[in-house]
């Protein structure tokens, strides 16, 4: 019989005390070594010893310590979560902004491992791999015909830095089989996407997280803009969940004059620490604009709530996600981590934004889902705000706690309302599939183009526009694109683009 793992605790604890009624039925070995004082604490210690020596069967008590941990946890609130040590390197690689590999996005198509795209300047860029190429070796190990998940595909192409590793490719445009020697070396991996001028005064720059680099590549971002002319910025943590605060404080900083309030955090016992802001803000005095929709959490609500709540600038967009818990990180020896929740954090004016998370966790995070059908991703008289807990910024702005910031200027879904299963795809990676794929049929069709030309390629007719509506029935999604053509198209040219 399977049991599901979340009942296996309260099976095991159920058949200890049953083996307590029957003890003296059975032929119990007379030994004192699993006799322990009424300690909590030393209870689970105790009992697994007890089921790793002297349990019936085989039994993977790493696995049970896992789903103990993980039981704990979810008793306390949905962001104290344990990280097995799989999970914990790619977080931690992704939160330290770069990793020791080749250097190449791909993806598994049919059954080949397929270059999306070389990391420019990377290894694999420098060596000669190319968009379209098919890795099948890595050394002497085979990559096609097995449907290996990602994370093993991972490991095979990182190692030390400095390190080589030989490819055999096949060529596709060349129908050729080609070896490759690559020096594995580090790989940034950039937390802001782009930094760019909208017009001759507006910067705009995009932060995807929070990560140790953030900061950094964000000052590079608004001292290039400067130069070219900026006056205004507009800063985008739409999607953006977070990561660490201090990258998103020290962008604050930048942002506001001197001994303004950024946040301010409070732990259980009642201990507040306060952060402000320094003389040494670059961009106090130009208009500054935060983009926010219902992904944006953590972080990204500490950098919005500080513009806001100062009355430095405007948000605009969509309720963002609602979460003010702080959490640090506890490491084992085994590289496994537990995230565990030490305060809350507050905007200037005082206002927690943490969303509730009593009904559970699963009830929690499907919260963003709701507003969906509650209909406030479309209309701003939708969203619900809790009146008793209203504050006001120092202009007499009013703003709301309880779930989220609430933007100044209200941008609505452009999806019609209903078709909410096309807005889950678009943010997906089936569209970056179809990309691909399209162009691997032929790759010197956009070849020479100008961005003008490429734009009128992409928008003048609706071929790529019916490919991707016959692509996504083919997959067995019964989604019609009908009513947002618009919208799927602009989406289809960017990833295109990209």
């Amino acid at each position: 019989m399977k049991l599901n793992n979340k009942y296996f605790p309260i099976l095991l604890f159920s058949a200890l005390a049953l083996g307590v009624v029957l003890g003296g039925m059975l032929n119990f070995p007379n030994t004192s070594e699993y006799l322990v004082k009424n300690n909590s604490k030393s209870k689970l210690n105790k009992l697994i010893d007890f089921i790793d020596k002297e349990y019936v069967d085989n039994v993977n008590t790493d696995s049970i310590v896992n789903l103990t941990v993980d039981n704990i946890l979810a008793k306390l609130d949905p962001h104290s979560v344990y990280m097995p040590a799989s999970e914990q390197l790619q977080i931690a690689e992704s939160m330290k902004g770069n990793f020791v590999g080749i250097g190449v996005n791909f993806y598994m198509y049919k059954d080949s491992v397929a270059v999306i795209k070389p990391v420019a300047n990377g290894p694999s860029a420098k060596a000669g791999i190319e968009s379209g190429d098919r890795i099948l070796y890595a050394d002497k190990t085979k990559l096609f015909g097995r449907k290996l998940p990602s994370d093993s595909l991972f490991s095979k192409l990182k190692g030390t830095i400095g390190s080589d590793i030989e490819l055999t490719i096949y060529r596709k445009s060349e129908d050729k089989k080609l070896k490759i020697k690559i020096r594995r070396d580090v790989i940034p991996i950039k937390s802001v996407d782009v930094a760019l001028l909208l017009d001759q005064n507006t910067g705009y720059i995009k932060i995807n997280r929070f990560a140790e680099t953030t900061y950094k590549e964000f000052m590079e971002g608004l001292i290039k803009l400067k130069k070219e002319g900026a006056k205004s910025l507009v800063i985008d943590v739409r999607d953006n969940g977070g990561g660490y605060m201090e990258e998103a404080i020290a962008i604050a900083d930048e942002l506001l004059p001197n001994k303004q309030l950024i946040v301010f955090t409070k732990n259980k016992n009642g201990n507040v620490d306060k952060t402000f802001a320094t003389e040494k803000g670059s961009f106090e005095k130009g208009n500054v604009f935060v983009l926010l929709n219902e992904n944006s959490a953590s972080a990204s609500e500490i950098l919005a709530g500080a513009i806001q709540d100062n009355d430095r600038g405007t948000i605009v967009g969509r309720r963002s996600f609602g979460k003010g818990l702080v959490q640090r990180e506890m490491d084992f020896a085994d590289g496994s981590a537990v995230r565990l929740t030490i305060a809350r954090y507050y905007t200037p004016t005082g206002r927690s934004i943490q969303k509730p998370y009593t009904k559970g966790n699963e009830a929690y995070f499907k919260e963003t889902d709701s507003r969906f059908t509650n209909g406030e991703l479309y209309e701003k008289d939708s969203i619900k705000v809790e009146d008793n807990i209203k504050f006001k910024t120092k202009k007499g702005k009013v703003v709301y706690g309880g779930g989220g910031i609430v933007p100044d200027v209200f941008v609505p879904l452009e999806l019609e309302h209903g078709n909410e299963g096309t807005a889950y795809l678009l943010q997906s990676g089936i569209v970056g599939n179809f990309a691909f794929e399209q162009l691997d049929k032929n790759r010197r069709v956009f070849k020479g183009l100008t961005f003008e030309q490429f734009q009128e390629k992409m928008t003048a007719t609706d071929v790529y526009f019916n490919a991707f509506q016959k692509f996504i029935f083919g997959n067995g999604l019964d989604l019609n694109f009908g009513k947002s053509k618009a919208v799927v198209k602009r989406f289809l040219t960017a990833e295109f683009a990209r």
